[in-house]
């Protein structure tokens, strides 16, 4: 092993590179804790040439990046969690059935908004002609409910 302290600084430098690169090419954050270790387990090695003094210093290293930034992490995922789109504007739209809906396990049709979509409902039987309103998307299915 000693063979490979002349080596270390690089060795860690290349693992960062290889960990920012990772990091960079996934949409979470997986890999940037062992960047952060592996840079400062390339800094020890100005002080001292023992490899397991330096996997040590990038273990505690990364382990505390990855305590201290949890929670920046858990709040910033939770604030981007919910994606909409263009469908969730139909919520709480009201339509007319154009296919009947006979029971909650059954497919009927419904227009919204001028678009056709499969509906079903909870609520069924609900028949052709009569308004609904939408409660939910499921897939490409409108969960509906009569209109009031």
């Amino acid at each position: 092993m000693e063979g490979l302290a002349p080596y270390m600084p690089y060795i860690w430098l290349g693992f960062a590179v290889v960990m920012a690169v990772c990091e960079a090419a996934t949409t979470q954050l997986v890999s940037v804790w062992f960047v952060v270790g592996a840079i400062c387990a390339a800094i020890t090695t100005i002080f001292t040439g023992s490899i397991i003094i330096q996997s040590l210093v990038f273990v505690f290293v990364s382990l505390i990046a990855l305590i201290v930034t949890k929670p920046l992490v858990k709040k910033f995922k939770q604030s981007h969690e919910k994606v909409n789109t263009n469908s969730d504007r139909l919520i709480g739209q009201v339509g007319v059935v154009l296919h009947s809906i006979d029971d909650p396990q059954s497919i009927g049709q419904v227009k919204v908004m001028g678009e056709i979509w499969s509906a079903r409902s909870d609520y069924a039987p609900i028949a052709k002609n009569e308004r609904i309103k939408v409660l939910a998307i499921e897939g490409v299915k409108l969960l509906v409910e009569p209109a009031q």
